[in-house]
């Protein structure tokens, strides 16, 4: 009658398990949430990055822009460069 009131080993240890498991899926479940957390920060500066790098590019045109001759929309005839910025081209 001891066994009955105590529980028999085996109950014990499947009780013991259980917790344990639990307490492992507890764990694992908290990680995930502080991993996703982290996934939509970054998520978050890429897209600030984006918005950068699309003001950056409209930076970009607007000076390739200006360094056209007057008329041209192509940079297939480009004026001669400074010295010493790579643009420069000796005939």
């Amino acid at each position: 009658m001891a066994q009955v009131e105590e529980g028999t080993y085996f109950e014990k240890e499947r009780d013991k398990l259980s917790r344990e498991i639990t307490s492992g899926f507890e764990e694992l479940l908290s990680t995930t949430n502080g991993l996703n957390r982290k996934l939509e920060e970054v998520l978050g500066m890429t897209r600030e990055y984006e918005t950068i790098a699309a003001l950056w590019r409209c930076f970009y045109d607007l000076m390739k822009q200006s360094d056209l001759p007057e008329g041209n929309t192509t940079m297939e005839e480009k004026p001669p460069g400074l010295p010493g910025t790579g643009g420069h081209v000796l005939k």
